[in-house]
């Protein structure tokens, strides 16, 4: 019989654990940077499980994704700045308007295959962020400073760190959770079937481009969440946050952990800002250490960090 514990369950685990156990550490200790830190990673993990939905699964690759960041935050700033706090309105509204934006990013895109798609959603991507640049009344390439944070109506606080930090937290397992529903579905069984023979998945009837716009809308959708999230806890939000280097960090992430795997965009993101923080307090060049060691993980780990943790177990 295969045992149940294995190397890539027993490092989820431990992250979990970790992870929920983390505002204990810093109450106990005073180390509040470990909390913004790793408020950071778990909102930068969400939107790395939306991009796995469609890359990882999907075989989509979008180098755009960063715009839904974007567009959840700054439909956070924009309403909070005139005078709208209410969580109740900015929440929906920004997660439908980044799913408006995948579903027309989507429609014209997934017409296309290869170097095509990748560079229209990379256009698309580039237009948004050249809008919020000209958005001079919302600080324009300087952002948009947030004075107060999405409100519940007194039934969350999001300015208590610690509660926010858990909401992050469950909205993070919720998002690998759904995930992973949608890709056990027989909705997900023909995303994958697609990725891997498109021409026999319509031979057989299957109208494919409906199901990866779905697709794509509800990975748009999901990382917009994360992009309010991200406005929310930063109370900043600038174009940069779209620039197409962010996207780049996104795909780095899924790729770095597993792409196909329900928690590798989780290892992948914990594994790269870790990094980068600890050699950030060692060299200011750090990009040129992380470099080469994410090249050896694309030639010798095809299947990331999970993979190799995986293969470890076989």
């Amino acid at each position: 019989m295969k045992p149940r514990v294995t190397p890539a369950n027993a490092v989820v685990v431990a992250l979990i654990v970790i992870m929920s156990l983390l505002p204990v550490y810093a109450a106990a200790t005073g180390n509040t940077f470990m909390m913004t830190l790793f408020t950071r990673i778990i909102i930068l993990a969400i939107a790395a499980v939306s991009l796995n939905l469609i890359m990882g699964y999907g075989g989509m690759v979008s180098f755009g994704h960063a715009a839904y960041l974007g567009i959840g935050g700054y439909v956070a700033g924009i309403l909070a700045k005139e005078g709208v706090n209410s969580g109740f309105v900015q929440w929906p509204f920004a997660l439908l308007l980044s799913g408006l934006f995948a579903l027309g990013v989507g429609a014209l895109s997934l017409r296309t295959r290869g170097v095509y798609f990748i560079m229209i959603t990379l256009a698309f991507a580039q237009v948004v962020y050249y809008v919020a640049n000209g958005l001079d009344r919302y600080g324009g390439d300087d952002g948009l400073t947030i004075q107060r944070r999405s409100e519940f109506g007194g039934l969350v606080n999001l300015s208590n760190k610690t509660v926010f930090y858990y909401i992050c937290l469950v909205l993070l397992l919720g998002a690998i959770y759904l995930v992973w529903r949608i890709v056990n579905s027989r909705f997900g069984m023909v995303i994958q079937g697609a990725r891997s023979n498109e021409r026999r998945m319509r031979s057989i009837g299957f109208p494919v481009y409906r199901y990866r716009l779905v697709c794509f809308v509800i990975a748009g959708t999901l990382c917009g969440l994360a992009g309010v999230l991200l406005a929310n806890h930063t109370n900043f939000i600038s174009p940069a946050l779209m620039y197409w280097t962010r996207s780049g960090d996104l795909i780095v992430m899924v790729v770095l952990g597993g792409m196909g795997s329900a928690f590798g965009p989780l290892i992948g993101t914990v594994a790269l800002l870790v990094l980068e923080e600890a050699l950030s307090g060692v060299t200011e060049y750090s990009q040129i250490i992380v470099g080469p060691l994410l090249l050896l993980v694309v030639l010798y780990a095809r299947g990331g960090i999970d993979g190799v943790l995986r293969l470890r177990h076989g």
